[in-house]
């Protein structure tokens, strides 16, 4: 059974690459374009790892990430903010958040898969 993961960004072109990257990678992805769906996406089917951008329309990625922690639903999901936002005060706003990883773009791939693979180990 693969791992599965959402991507959260408002930027099509992130969206693409990212899709692409996970799949090649054997991961099954779904994509949400603001905080909303990805809350609506997360109840709908719950993935293993959130792929979460900062600014987002409707509800930002830090509010997306303090709601996946509070609800017991969502205990298991594995949280990586990807987003352009890379002040250290914004960094710790993440982490302390409750996400897993905080990435800041432009990223590396290389990088970028080395760390959804650590997060996500191999499914039994």
């Amino acid at each position: 059974m693969s791992r599965r993961i959402l991507i959260v960004d408002d930027e099509p072109n992130i969206v693409i690459s990212l899709e692409y990257l996970m799949k090649r990678e054997g991961y099954e992805t779904a994509v949400a374009g603001d905080g909303e769906a990805a809350l609506a996406s997360l109840a709908e089917r719950t993935p293993d790892l959130v792929v979460l951008d900062v600014m987002l329309p409707k509800l930002n990625g830090f509010e997306v990430c303090r709601q996946i922690r509070a609800d017991p639903r969502w205990r298991g999901v594995r949280v990586l903010m990807l987003t352009a936002r890379g002040r250290d005060t914004e960094v710790a706003k993440g982490l302390g958040v409750g996400a897993d990883a905080y990435v800041t773009k432009p990223f590396s791939t290389k990088d970028l898969v080395a760390l959804v693979k650590h997060l996500l180990p191999a499914a039994e």
